[in-house]
């Protein structure tokens, strides 16, 4: 599981005028917000993600006061200041003793909406030092096109050269062996080290249809104000866990005991890949009547974070309710809004993350999921055995229609 994500925010912003002269770009506002926001809000929705460098340079200061030290979610921020402007793969070369064997990076002035853990999941099966998301498609002639055989990246065409074609969206999954290309700083990865790895067939890319902007240019920043905001209201899928992504076994909180439900992990990964959040909203009673503890859910939750990453998927967050009125744990012995039928979890979800009602819905096994959802405002739907994918699609099918 890749544990590490670096994001560059050293570059001057020049065609930005004197919107960056004081101000980082990656840190100007964006919907009343540092557009950095944006994309640490994204990373952090991965939890194998730990750790995110910041790789700053033009007024790093800024970057140090506003992230060093600070969490993010389940992640920890460090920004490393670059001595004198590095470049892009100078950045890399300068952090290199902090980095993992293999990790993702960013650029800080564009925002992409793609499912990481499915990049992370292809580079996985393949030989490149480095893999590259593509937007599919992006007309007009300010980006330059990709050009690919298969998934191997042949070369890259300047700006103006073709009217439509796959862009590099600059996100990349990448193997710690690419420092080693870095000779000389500063250094350019995109201009100096992928025509190397082009070359010796070691730069590969996939194609991802997500909502794509970068705030490098005037018109574009001025369209980032409202838009992506609005982007970024997602709509959620809500799973039930025993009964509807695992076998219910009466009180499952055993690793050996978890038993994945037919297609379960696919309909996650169908969630990331189609721009849904995805939680799991799930009573544990068995805390309250002393069958097990705490912690074993969440190692249980942990195991399962593993399992979907290996498949590049992912859960956004585990919702449970420990609480049951007959229990006999006298902490946990109490009515609940947070027990399904009661739509506590499903709203505390939605108050936490920027849901978008519209379109979300959750999938349960029985009566009282479908009521919590109803009374959270959201959809219910009864799952009752088969291929969890193939009962999933057309609900999102027909949710993508109305949304």
């Amino acid at each position: 599981m890749l544990k590490q994500a670096a994001i560059l925010v050293g570059g001057l912003g020049t065609r930005l005028g004197d919107r960056t002269r004081f101000v980082p770009k990656p840190l100007l506002d964006v919907g009343a917000r540092p557009f950095l926001d944006y994309i640490l809000d994204e990373l952090s929705r991965y939890p194998t993600i730990e750790e995110i460098l910041l790789l700053a340079g033009h007024r790093a200061e800024s970057v140090v006061e506003g992230y060093h030290g600070k969490r993010w979610r389940g992640a920890s921020l460090t920004v490393v200041s670059e001595p004198w402007p590095c470049g892009t793969g100078g950045a890399l070369k300068h952090a290199a003793s902090r980095l993992h064997g293999r990790f993702f990076v960013l650029n800080g002035d564009s925002y992409f909406d793609v499912n990481l853990l499915d990049l992370a999941a292809q580079s996985a099966r393949s030989r490149s030092i480095c893999h590259i998301a593509l937007k599919r498609d992006m007309a007009g002639d300010r980006y330059g096109r990709v050009l690919l055989d298969h998934k191997r990246v042949k070369s890259f065409l300047a700006a103006g050269a073709q009217p439509s074609g796959p862009i590099n969206t600059g996100i990349y999954c990448v193997d710690r062996e690419i420092v080693e290309y870095i000779d000389e700083m500063p250094c350019s990865l995109e201009q100096q080290i992928f025509p190397r790895l082009i070359a010796e067939e070691r730069l590969e890319a996939n194609l991802y249809d997500g909502f794509f902007i970068d705030i490098g240019v005037p018109d574009d920043f001025e369209r980032a104000q409202s838009e992506l905001p609005k982007r970024l209201r997602r709509p959620a899928v809500f799973f039930d866990r025993d009964g509807v992504l695992n076998i219910d076994k009466a009180y499952v909180h055993r690793i050996e005991d978890f038993e994945w439900v037919n297609g379960a992990r696919e309909a996650i990964k169908l969630c990331n890949d189609r721009g849904y959040y995805a939680f799991v909203v799930t009573n544990q009673s068995g805390i309250a009547r002393g069958y097990y503890g705490v912690d074993d859910v969440h190692r249980l939750h942990d195991w399962m974070t593993g399992e979907l990453a290996a498949i590049g998927a992912h859960i956004d967050e585990y919702q449970y309710c420990p609480y049951h009125e007959e229990g006999t744990v006298e902490a946990y012995r109490r009515v609940s809004d947070r027990r399904k039928p009661a739509p506590g979890m499903i709203l505390d979800c939605m108050k936490a993350w920027p849901v978008r009602a519209e379109g979300s819905l959750l999938i349960g096994d029985n009566c009282r999921d479908v009521e919590a959802a109803v009374a959270a405002g959201i959809s219910g739907h009864l799952y009752q055995g088969g291929d969890l994918a193939a009962f999933l699609r057309p609900l999102l099918e027909a949710g993508s229609n109305t949304g």
